[in-house]
């Protein structure tokens, strides 16, 4: 098969060319077909619990995604609470509320809420805060206190030091917030100056990271490939020959990409980055069949002798690279994450087609190559064969061969110390803080969440299970029914299962009572009966208008305010509170829960007379059996959203949930924790499969447990490194960084098995460690070296973008190809120096 792909290939090139070529037509057309998601929530499978979950209490509570516009002024000693910000404050929110994808009329701000005050005894007034009149509108000294009044609006439309307002923007879809936000900033420009604007929120830090991805996939490639082409043709001065790799290259990612779309499926945030991915894989191999070749091409040798030679030299070490880089890859299909299954397969398809490339492309194209250009090229390249790296490499032989020992005690010694780096590696993440520092939306979020409570959501909603109610109440019934026609023949037209039971409840009491005015004596006292048993039924389903259901949820508020994660809560206690102090005197000690369920009930009938009556049902559903409490987070890490968890945990451990009562998360902060956590540790558990994969896959390929074992030492070595320094430094294993484990496993291994494979074929030549070693620090070892510098040097032009992953993935990179060159070129010859007389027992001679 190997010498038939090779022939073919040497023999047929223009054909070669040509289907690669139209191969690459044919999926590049299939391009313009893309879909693109920018939504990390879709890493979550659409019936994953939590986000099924997360879905029904958006919708059985009216909440939407927000964007959090914040207003600072720093100049004016009352802060925000000047006519000119408040009138900027108005218009800005007036002018939002007309953006298309924005639901105007749930937008809050101090422009768009109602102050409550006491009209007179038992009655509310509710007026805009800030009226569109300007003529009516208080003070701003009076909208201040108006404020100070009303707890549900401190902290959180306006900043505990009166310095900031902000207007929450709630919006249609997600993958609208991008376009929405460059609207709304777009209406500030039109502002009179003296005010600070700022715009943050999960939304718009999830969408413009995703638009700007796909951006800078498009500027940080071609910067990384321009990079790498230069650094070749330092290596081999001859733009014709290494353009050889970049073709490979260039067509792997197209072919790549055109089949993904081309198949149907959804470019994500994790499928944009498979080019990044690809590149250096595909490049690799066409450098070792590069360097091969100018060193074993003479002035007047045949060429396509020469590439056979080289192919048969190359062909093993290189299908057992792509071999264990594409099952690092594929093992990414057993994560719990959809968008990393795609993105892994494809990688894997992505390497198993640039090895295929690499065999029959770059030989053809060479053999294509004229015979003068052949041997000027060869000329030119032994005139300059880059002594720099045979020095470099002479030394490195030296090191590793004479120092074997001290070589091999340092690495153990930088084992341990990676040990304790791994051991410190906390597992967190925040999509905000994949933006540099200095990025709008980095800023914005530092800013506001100084002045605010939070711009983090996270939604914690108690649930009462009414069942055993409901059942008693039927229970009841049966027995009330059976001594009374009258009353079986209304319970019977009143109790439909397809209605809701408050509904039925209510259609029993109205007949009932209608009923009582014609009954007979003996049947009004039944009739009364069966009223009093539904109202109480009624009142007991109701069962957040109780005050111990409202006491509960007050008390997990305090709770979770004496800690420093959560900024504020905001619940149904805390409506009922403001307005059942109006209710009464106005005075601060009525602001508290009212002694029973119909002074709740009370409240709430006062509520819907606001010009907001629909904000109720943000904190609790209409039949009063759920309750949602808004926390508000300053910080978006996952270690601290996980934190509040732990938090709500020790409560209820403390104070256990009522009877009947349940408790369920919800909110972007929470989802992105679920996702996040489910990729980490599906990608560490793919990490470790894929390393005892590779591991098996190095004997069986190697044939010899020896070398197998021998090839893991650079692949462990690395890993170690790489994430003991993430320990170390104290960089979180957050998104980036899982997805890079699989690539770090991919390229670690590439290096140990050209080395080990060429180490052994020269050793069966020479039957001697010591000019082994020597051999192998010539035309492999250089071609080791190209690799690394080619690929590490490369790649750093991605710490010049924007986004941090893309600073991630450079170091990475650089990072993993020094290391893993290191190890190979120094600590394996190390190793197998000292124990060359077991690895090689046929080597009768004196080891080096």
């Amino acid at each position: 098969m190997r010498d038939q792909l090779i022939h073919f290939a040497i023999t047929h090139p223009k054909r070669i060319l040509w289907i690669t070529l139209i191969v690459t037509l044919i999926a590049a057309a299939q391009i313009p077909r893309i879909h693109i998601d920018t939504d990390p929530e879709n890493m979550l499978p659409s019936d994953q619990i939590d986000r099924v979950i997360h879905d029904r209490i958006k919708q059985e509570f009216n909440l939407y995604d927000l964007i959090v516009v914040g207003i600072v002024n720093n100049e004016s000693s009352n802060g925000i609470f000047n006519t000119a910000s408040l009138s900027n404050l108005k218009m800005l929110s007036d002018d939002i509320e007309n953006i298309e994808g924005v639901i105007g009329h749930e937008l809050m701000s101090l422009a768009s809420v109602d102050n409550i005050t006491q009209e007179g005894p038992g009655t509310i007034r509710f007026q805009w805060m800030i009226p569109k009149d300007i003529a009516s509108r208080m003070t701003p000294e009076q909208t201040q206190q108006a404020v100070e009044r009303l707890p549900m609006f401190k902290n959180t439309l306006v900043s505990e030091d009166g310095k900031a307002a902000a207007i929450y923007v709630p919006i249609e879809k997600k993958e609208y917030s991008n376009e929405i936000s460059k609207k709304i900033q777009t209406l500030i420009e039109q502002l009179p100056k003296g005010d600070e604007y700022y715009i943050t929120g999960l939304p718009v830090a999830e969408d413009t990271f995703g638009i700007d991805m796909f951006i800078q996939m498009a500027i940080s490639a071609p910067m990384a490939a321009m990079a790498i082409f230069l650094l070749m043709w330092l290596f081999f001065r001859s733009f014709v020959l290494i353009s050889a790799p970049m073709l490979v290259a260039m067509a792997t990612v197209i072919t790549t990409m055109g089949v993904l779309i081309g198949m149907g499926y959804t470019v994500h945030i994790m499928s944009s980055m498979i080019p990044i991915f690809l590149m250096p894989i595909a490049v690799v191999d066409s450098v070792h069949i590069l360097s091969e070749f100018a060193e074993l091409h003479k002035p007047g040798h045949n060429v396509r002798n020469t590439i056979e030679q080289v192919l048969r030299n190359l062909f093993r070490p290189m299908l057992f690279t792509s071999i264990t880089s594409a099952v690092g890859f594929a093992s990414l299909a057993f994560t719990p994450i959809p968008p990393v299954q795609v993105f892994g397969l494809f990688v894997a398809f992505g390497i198993a087609l640039a090895f295929l490339l690499t065999i029959i492309f770059v030989p053809a194209y060479i053999a294509s190559l004229s015979e003068q250009r052949i041997q000027a090229l060869a000329e030119k390249h032994h005139a300059n064969t880059g002594f720099a790296l045979s020095g470099v490499l002479n030394g490195v032989r030296k090191l590793s061969s004479s120092s074997a020992k001290l070589v091999i005690s340092a690495a153990i010694g930088l084992s341990i110390v990676s040990y304790y780096g791994i051991t410190q590696i906390e597992i967190n993440d925040n999509p905000v803080r994949w933006f540099k520092e200095s990025h709008p939306i980095r800023v914005a979020d530092r800013v506001l969440n100084q002045h605010f409570a939070g711009t983090y959501d996270a939604y914690l909603v108690l649930s009462k299970d009414t069942t055993p109610t409901q059942n008693q109440f039927l229970q009841q019934l049966d027995d009330i029914s059976k001594d009374s026609e009258l009353i079986k023949s209304v319970i019977e037209q009143n109790l439909k299962p397809d209605t809701p039971f408050t509904e039925q409840l209510s259609a029993i009491i109205q007949n009932a009572d209608n009923a009582s005015f014609d009954a007979d004596v003996s049947d009004v006292e039944s009739l009364e009966r069966l009223i009093s048993m539904s109202e109480n039924t009624q009142q007991a389903i109701k069962y957040f208008t109780q005050p111990d259901a409202l006491t509960y949820i007050q008390e997990l508020q305090n709770y979770l305010a004496g800690g420093e994660l959560v900024g504020k809560s905001n619940s149904f206690s805390d409506v009922v509170k403001t307005v059942y102090r109006e209710l009464q005197s106005g005075d601060s000690s009525f602001y508290r829960i009212p002694d029973n369920a119909n002074q709740t009930a009370q409240t709430v009938l006062s509520y819907q007379s606001s010009h907001r009556p629909y904000d109720l049902w943000h904190f609790v559903t209409p039949d009063f059996q759920k309750s949602a409490i808004w926390l508000q987070l300053s910080s978006g890490d996952n270690k601290d959203m996980s934190a509040v968890i732990e938090q709500v945990e020790q409560f209820i451990l403390l104070n256990p949930l009522p009877e009947g009562v349940t408790l369920e998360w919800g909110g972007l902060a929470y989802i992105n924790v679920v996702w996040q956590e489910a990729m980490v540790e599906g990608m560490l558990n793919s990490l470790l499969g894929a390393f005892v994969m590779v591991f098996v896959v190095m004997i069986i390929l190697f044939r010899s447990f020896t070398f197998g074992l021998l090839a893991m030492i650079p692949l462990t070595l690395t890993i170690a490194l790489i994430y003991g320094l993430i320990g170390w430094i104290g960089k979180d294993y957050d998104m980036p960084v899982a997805v890079l484990s699989s690539l770090t496993l991919g390229l670690s291994v590439d290096f140990a098995i050209h080395f080990l494979d060429r180490a052994r074929d020269i050793h069966q030549k020479t039957g001697n460690w010591s000019e082994t070693l020597i051999q192998m620090y010539g035309e492999p070892g250089v071609a080791i070296l190209r690799n690394a510098i080619v690929i590490a040097i490369g790649f750093l032009p991605l710490l010049a973008a924007p986004l941090v992953p893309y600073n991630t993935v450079g170091i990475f990179l650089a990072s993993i190809m020094a290391a893993s060159c290191v190890v190979t070129l120094i600590l394996l010859p190390a190793i197998m120096t000292l124990s060359n007389r077991f690895i090689f027992p046929q080597d009768r001679r004196n080891p080096a």
